[in-house]
């Protein structure tokens, strides 16, 4: 099998990689190449990969990368909720020219590849019901979650005609990313876990009963592979999967890491409001029925504090550094 990923040297994009190559496959078939493409050049150390770089958006750039004649194609590239918000023209021409431009290489090449597509949560608006049914109707309120959802309907149609073989997973919050913050709005609810873990301190932008849906990237590495070996049948015309998470408060969060690694940890969170932050915030629902997932075979961690244990266990090596002065 021959597999692209754009987007691959982001969080999500290295994890499954990296899980790829420690399966050697997908499901039951081999890996025969792994091309990595994204702004920066992808790092992965096998004879398998070719690591790519440069702006999917821009003229050729997608029919070059087609070129290699993937099987496969899990589409991670974009620009994050934050900076989409800030850099209207960006946006687009990342988030929607850019996945155009790929199917239409697709389509062109007469490949019809089965294509995992990077969707959001925030492609619903409010007003929200407490918990979002899987029929309510996606509208936006940001200009991310428009580009995504505007993606999502390219997908589903390029998938009627043939073009693809498409499935589109609106990821929930994936938290406790690893590495340095980035321009997404919702990052802080990784930092406030993230930093006082190692004993760095964190800012906390909104307020504690703020409630959000999340899921670890352990998770999300399962939802791609999930989505690229399932039979897409049972999808029909619908192919956005909403999958399962974790609905949680931000004080829930801040109790699973007074349990996990005490109250030094949690002493170094200082709340500090931002207008900006909260007003993104503010239009993205809570929780998720998520039953259609669930039934496609989706899963992902049942509490917050087992997500932040996957993350002491996967990124720390299973050691908690501010619990032993480290």
């Amino acid at each position: 099998m021959r597999i692209l990923v754009t987007g691959a040297a982001g969080m999500i994009g290295q994890k499954l990689v990296q899980r790829l190559l420690a399966d050697d496959g997908l499901g039951v078939h081999p890996i025969e190449g792994l091309v990595l493409h994204d702004v920066v050049r992808p790092q992965a150390d096998s004879p398998l990969v070719t690591a790519l770089e440069g702006d999917l958006s821009a003229e050729g750039a997608a029919e070059a990368l087609i070129a290699h004649r993937p099987d496969l194609i899990v589409h991670l590239a974009g620009v994050v909720s934050g900076e989409a918000e800030r850099n209207f023209d960006l946006g687009y021409k990342v988030n929607l020219d850019g996945t155009r431009e790929l199917l239409e290489a697709a389509r062109r090449a007469g490949l019809a590849p089965r294509v995992v597509y990077a969707s959001t949560e925030a492609v619903f608006g409010g007003p929200f019901p407490d918990v979002i049914p899987d029929d309510f109707a996606p509208q936006p309120l940001t200009s991310y979650g428009t580009q995504k959802l505007i993606g999502e309907a390219l997908v589903n149609d390029y998938s009627r005609r043939g073009v693809v073989d498409g499935v589109s997973i609106r990821f929930p919050t994936i938290c406790v990313r690893p590495g340095k913050p980035n321009a997404a709005a919702s990052g802080f609810f990784s930092g406030i876990i993230r930093e006082p873990l190692v004993g760095l301190p964190a800012v906390l932008p909104v307020p504690r009963d703020v409630v959000h849906t999340m899921a670890s990237p352990r998770a999300a590495v399962n939802f791609i592979l999930r989505a690229a070996t399932m039979d897409t049948a049972p999808l029909g015309g619908r192919r956005a999967v909403t999958p399962p998470g974790v609905a949680v408060s931000v004080a829930e969060e801040i109790e699973a890491l007074r349990k996990v690694a005490g109250e030094k940890a949690v002493a170094l969170i200082e709340e500090r409001p931002d207008p900006a932050v909260w007003a993104i915030v503010q239009t993205w629902a809570k929780a998720f029925e998520a039953r259609r997932g669930r039934e496609l075979g989706f899963e992902a961690e049942s509490s917050f504090e087992e997500i932040l244990r996957v993350h002491v266990e996967d990124e720390l090596g299973g050691r908690i550094p501010v619990a032993e002065g480290a």
